[in-house]
């Protein structure tokens, strides 16, 4: 399946980045996201893979999903992302990401994150998770084996550059950790799951295609994401009470042996 993943990530990122050269204007959603033209022909290209290979797995992808395109879903599905951080790529900036999750029984168990612009990518499936180099031409030259790093006595925090909060100011306070490195997109699970980073607390509003496959990678390379009650991250999160859809709850991703170590 990550053969599958990885070719239709490198096209869509490929078509991302010939958007990104030329430029593009970008136009609002509903929920007043951003999106642009490379967002909409990066999702086209991931469907046309997915449906290919998998035609019996349903596909939650961002844009259908705005679209109003939303197929019944069980147990086995699909989380796509084409373009994380679109914010990042209206700005100029390098980090924004190619999103594709395998969903099994709530749990990510296969990802890809794809940065086309800085020529990387992370893809994580059964305890193995690699960084894949890039080049110009689009195709993997290496791949290395990762993983979490032990918790360290002084942890490094990523946050995220466009949805910072007080409530993660607070959990810097309240964990002594006074080294922290913003961010966009997925790629703060990639860094974690490098082993470059120790802890990424969000407590804004995230859905799950943003972070399904982050998510799979930073789970194959040891790492974890909970819930502020401690449970793992589910995902295929339908009628909510108090939200829509496929929304997040606050979440905290950890790098390390264990999901919570102590405070300092």
């Amino acid at each position: 399946m990550l053969e599958t993943f990885e070719a239709a990530a490198l096209e869509a990122g490929k078509a991302i980045m010939e958007v990104y050269r030329n430029g593009c204007q970008s136009s609002q959603k509903a929920d007043n996201s951003p999106v642009t033209i490379a967002d909409e022909q990066a999702e086209r290209i991931i469907l046309a893979h997915l449906q290919r290979d998998f035609p019996d797995i349903p596909i939650i992808a961002e844009e259908s999903f705005a679209a109003g395109t939303i197929p019944s879903i069980e147990a086995t599905f699909f989380l796509v992302d084409p373009l994380d951080g679109t914010r990042e790529f209206i700005d100029r900036r390098r980090e924004f990401t190619v999103n594709i999750a395998l969903i099994e029984n709530g749990c990510p168990t296969v990802g890809i994150v794809f940065a086309p612009a800085l020529g990387i990518a992370f893809s994580g499936e059964k305890g193995k998770a690699e960084k894949l180099i890039v080049d110009e031409a689009f195709q993997v030259t290496q791949r290395i084996a990762v993983g979490v790093r032990p918790q360290p006595a002084r942890r490094t925090a990523l946050a995220s550059r466009s949805h910072n909060s007080p409530q993660t100011e607070s959990f810097l306070v309240d964990n002594a950790i006074s080294d922290c490195t913003n961010i966009g997109s997925s790629l703060k699970f990639c860094l974690l799951a490098e082993g470059l980073a120790d802890v990424y607390p969000r407590f804004s509003r995230t859905m799950e295609w943003d972070t399904a496959a982050g998510d799979a990678v930073l789970r194959a390379a040891g790492g974890s994401t909970v819930t502020l009650d401690g449970l793992p991250l589910a995902y295929g999160k339908r009628n909510q009470e108090h939200d829509t859809d496929f929304a997040n709850p606050h979440f905290i991703s950890w790098g390390g042996e264990t999901a919570a170590p102590e405070r300092a």
